[in-house]
C-alpha cells in the first residue's frame, strides 16, 4: 500500500554555524544541541504526523522552511536585528495564514507563517 511520506527531518547548511545557531535560537526559540551535529527537536505543536508540502515552479532551487511564528510584523523586526533580511512583504492567503518571506543571515530561504 502506498502512502504519503510527510517531511520528518530538514538540514539547514551553513558557512558558520555559530551565526546561524545564535540565529535561528533566537528567532524561533529552537533548542539547538552541541556537537558535529547541531540536532534541533522537534517543537511543541507540531503537528502528529509530520508536515506537508508543495512544490511550485522556481527559478531558483532550493529548500524554504515554512515555521510558524506568533506574528509575522513582529518576526519581521526580529529578524533584521539579528542579521537577516525580509524577502517578501506579509501576504494574507485568502482564507489561510499570513506569510512573509525572509533569508537568515547567510541567504537560506524561510517563509514566517501566522495562522
Amino acid at each position: 500500500m502506498n502512502w504519503a511520506r510527510p517531511v520528518v527531518y530538514f538540514e539547514i547548511g551553513a558557512k558558520d554555524e555559530q551565526v546561524l545557531i545564535a540565529f535561528y535560537k533566537e528567532m524561533f526559540n529552537w533548542d539547538i544541541g552541541d556537537g558535529p551535529i547541531h540536532r534541533i527537536p522537534t517543537g511543541i505543536g507540531g503537528p502528529e504526523n509530520g508536515i506537508g508540502g508543495h512544490i511550485r515552479k522556481s527559478e531558483h532551487g532550493g529548500i524554504s522552511l515554512y515555521i510558524q511564528v506568533k506574528s509575522v510584523e513582529s518576526s519581521l523586526v526580529q529578524v533584521v536585528e539579528l542579521g537577516g533580511k525580509k524577502t517578501l512583504d506579509p501576504y494574507q492567503i485568502p482564507g489561510g495564514a499570513l506569510i512573509a518571506g525572509i533569508t537568515d543571515p547567510e541567504g537560506n530561504p524561510l517563509m514566517l507563517v501566522q495562522q
